[in-house]
Protein backbone atom coordinates (compact mmCIF):
# COMPACT_ATOMS: atom_id res chain seq x y z
CA UNK A 1 0.00 0.00 0.00
CA UNK A 2 1.75 3.15 -0.97
CA UNK A 3 1.97 6.57 1.39
CA UNK A 4 2.68 9.37 0.94
CA UNK A 5 3.46 12.91 2.79
CA UNK A 6 1.82 16.61 3.25
CA UNK A 7 2.52 19.41 5.50
CA UNK A 8 0.24 22.42 6.16
CA UNK A 9 0.70 25.40 8.58
CA UNK A 10 -2.97 26.55 9.53
CA UNK A 11 -2.47 28.34 12.83
CA UNK A 12 -1.72 26.13 16.14
CA UNK A 13 -0.47 23.06 15.14
CA UNK A 14 -2.49 21.46 17.74
CA UNK A 15 -5.89 22.68 15.88
CA UNK A 16 -4.58 21.43 12.37
CA UNK A 17 -3.41 17.72 14.06
CA UNK A 18 -6.75 17.28 15.72
CA UNK A 19 -8.56 17.63 12.59
CA UNK A 20 -6.22 15.04 10.35
CA UNK A 21 -6.31 12.91 13.13
CA UNK A 22 -10.28 12.39 12.56
CA UNK A 23 -9.97 11.56 8.37
CA UNK A 24 -10.34 8.62 7.04
CA UNK A 25 -7.07 7.42 5.41
CA UNK A 26 -4.94 9.75 7.58
CA UNK A 27 -2.35 6.82 8.82
CA UNK A 28 -0.62 9.73 10.96
CA UNK A 29 0.13 13.46 12.02
CA UNK A 30 2.66 14.64 13.62
CA UNK A 31 3.18 18.55 14.78
CA UNK A 32 6.56 20.28 14.01
CA UNK A 33 8.42 23.43 12.08
CA UNK A 34 9.08 24.57 8.58
CA UNK A 35 10.01 27.16 6.52
CA UNK A 36 12.53 28.50 8.93
CA UNK A 37 16.10 29.04 8.78
CA UNK A 38 17.10 27.61 11.86
CA UNK A 39 17.88 23.95 12.51
CA UNK A 40 16.28 22.11 15.01
CA UNK A 41 14.45 24.63 16.48
CA UNK A 42 12.37 24.92 19.87
CA UNK A 43 8.82 25.73 20.40
CA UNK A 44 10.37 28.44 22.20
CA UNK A 45 12.47 29.91 19.45
CA UNK A 46 9.63 29.64 17.05
CA UNK A 47 7.56 31.27 19.41
CA UNK A 48 9.74 34.13 19.56
CA UNK A 49 9.85 34.66 16.05
CA UNK A 50 13.82 34.22 15.44
CA UNK A 51 13.60 31.13 13.39
CA UNK A 52 11.28 31.84 10.11
CA UNK A 53 9.44 28.22 11.27
CA UNK A 54 5.64 27.75 10.82
CA UNK A 55 3.75 25.64 12.98
CA UNK A 56 2.96 22.70 11.20
CA UNK A 57 1.82 19.27 10.84
CA UNK A 58 2.99 16.75 8.54
CA UNK A 59 0.67 13.98 7.81
CA UNK A 60 1.06 10.85 6.29
CA UNK A 61 -2.02 9.24 4.29
CA UNK A 62 -3.00 6.41 1.88
CA UNK A 63 -4.29 8.11 -1.07
CA UNK A 64 -6.11 5.26 -1.99
CA UNK A 65 -8.58 6.23 0.63
CA UNK A 66 -7.46 10.28 0.87
CA UNK A 67 -6.29 12.35 -1.83
CA UNK A 68 -4.18 15.12 -1.72
CA UNK A 69 -6.66 17.05 -3.24
CA UNK A 70 -9.23 16.04 -0.33
CA UNK A 71 -6.67 17.17 2.28
CA UNK A 72 -6.45 20.41 0.53
CA UNK A 73 -10.20 20.79 0.54
CA UNK A 74 -10.12 19.80 4.21
CA UNK A 75 -7.01 22.51 5.01
CA UNK A 76 -8.89 25.55 3.35
CA UNK A 77 -12.30 25.11 5.32
CA UNK A 78 -10.73 24.43 8.96
CA UNK A 79 -8.92 27.76 9.14
CA UNK A 80 -9.03 30.93 7.88
CA UNK A 81 -6.27 31.44 5.10
CA UNK A 82 -7.53 35.20 4.66
CA UNK A 83 -5.75 36.28 7.80
CA UNK A 84 -1.93 37.02 7.53
CA UNK A 85 0.10 35.43 10.22
CA UNK A 86 -3.04 35.03 12.56
CA UNK A 87 -5.58 32.55 13.86
CA UNK A 88 -7.96 34.06 16.02
CA UNK A 89 -6.05 34.73 18.62
CA UNK A 90 -2.66 33.49 17.64
CA UNK A 91 -0.65 36.32 16.22
CA UNK A 92 2.43 35.78 14.72
CA UNK A 93 4.68 34.63 11.72
CA UNK A 94 4.50 30.87 13.40
CA UNK A 95 0.84 30.71 12.90
CA UNK A 96 0.75 31.50 9.16
CA UNK A 97 -1.41 29.88 6.39
CA UNK A 98 1.12 27.70 4.50
CA UNK A 99 1.33 24.54 2.48
CA UNK A 100 4.73 23.07 2.16
CA UNK A 101 4.72 20.65 -1.35
CA UNK A 102 6.76 17.99 -1.21
CA UNK A 103 7.11 17.79 -5.02
CA UNK A 104 5.87 19.44 -7.96
CA UNK A 105 2.79 17.04 -8.54
CA UNK A 106 1.73 19.09 -5.15
CA UNK A 107 2.50 22.46 -5.52
CA UNK A 108 0.45 22.09 -9.21
CA UNK A 109 -2.55 20.84 -7.20
CA UNK A 110 -2.15 23.43 -4.01
CA UNK A 111 -1.71 26.44 -6.88
CA UNK A 112 -5.25 24.99 -8.36
CA UNK A 113 -7.09 24.33 -5.07
CA UNK A 114 -5.86 27.80 -4.00
CA UNK A 115 -7.20 29.67 -7.02
CA UNK A 116 -10.52 27.80 -7.34
CA UNK A 117 -10.91 28.10 -2.94
CA UNK A 118 -10.23 31.63 -4.01
CA UNK A 119 -12.80 31.54 -6.69
CA UNK A 120 -15.43 30.51 -4.76
CA UNK A 121 -17.47 31.99 -2.26
CA UNK A 122 -15.94 30.51 0.71
CA UNK A 123 -14.02 33.06 2.20
CA UNK A 124 -14.91 36.75 1.27
CA UNK A 125 -11.44 38.03 1.72
CA UNK A 126 -8.55 37.08 -0.68
CA UNK A 127 -6.41 33.97 0.53
CA UNK A 128 -2.84 35.03 1.61
CA UNK A 129 -2.01 31.51 2.08
CA UNK A 130 1.79 31.21 1.16
CA UNK A 131 2.54 27.77 -1.01
CA UNK A 132 6.18 26.28 -0.80
CA UNK A 133 8.64 23.74 -1.16
CA UNK A 134 8.85 21.75 1.78
CA UNK A 135 12.97 21.97 2.68
CA UNK A 136 12.98 20.63 6.16
CA UNK A 137 10.47 19.37 8.57
CA UNK A 138 11.61 19.01 12.07
CA UNK A 139 9.07 17.18 14.41
CA UNK A 140 8.22 19.43 18.00
CA UNK A 141 8.51 18.59 21.17
CA UNK A 142 6.81 15.37 22.62
CA UNK A 143 4.51 17.60 24.73
CA UNK A 144 2.64 18.94 21.18
CA UNK A 145 2.17 15.32 20.26
CA UNK A 146 -1.49 14.57 20.01
CA UNK A 147 -2.30 17.50 22.06
CA UNK A 148 -6.18 17.43 21.67
CA UNK A 149 -6.62 14.38 22.14
CA UNK A 150 -4.25 14.32 25.29
CA UNK A 151 -5.46 17.63 26.72
CA UNK A 152 -9.02 17.93 25.89
CA UNK A 153 -9.77 19.31 29.57
CA UNK A 154 -6.99 22.22 28.72
CA UNK A 155 -8.90 25.90 28.45
CA UNK A 156 -7.34 26.37 24.68
CA UNK A 157 -8.89 22.83 23.95
CA UNK A 158 -12.35 23.59 24.98
CA UNK A 159 -12.31 27.12 23.62
CA UNK A 160 -10.24 27.09 20.38
CA UNK A 161 -10.06 23.26 19.41
CA UNK A 162 -13.53 22.30 20.29
CA UNK A 163 -15.54 24.79 18.78
CA UNK A 164 -13.44 23.89 15.50
CA UNK A 165 -13.51 19.99 15.83
CA UNK A 166 -17.71 20.85 16.09
CA UNK A 167 -17.55 22.62 12.81
CA UNK A 168 -15.00 19.88 11.33
CA UNK A 169 -17.34 16.72 12.04
CA UNK A 170 -20.33 18.34 10.59
CA UNK A 171 -18.93 19.21 7.73
CA UNK A 172 -16.81 16.13 6.78
CA UNK A 173 -19.46 13.48 8.44
CA UNK A 174 -18.38 10.82 5.30
CA UNK A 175 -14.96 11.44 5.45
CA UNK A 176 -14.48 10.52 9.30
CA UNK A 177 -12.85 7.71 10.59
CA UNK A 178 -15.11 5.22 12.38
CA UNK A 179 -14.88 3.13 15.80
Amino acid sequence: MAEEHATFGGGCFWCVEAVYQDLSGVLEVVSGYAGGSVPNPTYREVCEETTGHAEVVQIRFEPETVSYRDLLDVFWRTHDPTTLNRQGADVGTQYRSVVFYHDEKQRAAATQSMAETDASDLWKDPIVTEISPLTEFYRAEDYHQNYYRSNRAQPYCIFVIEPKMKSFREAFQGRLKTG
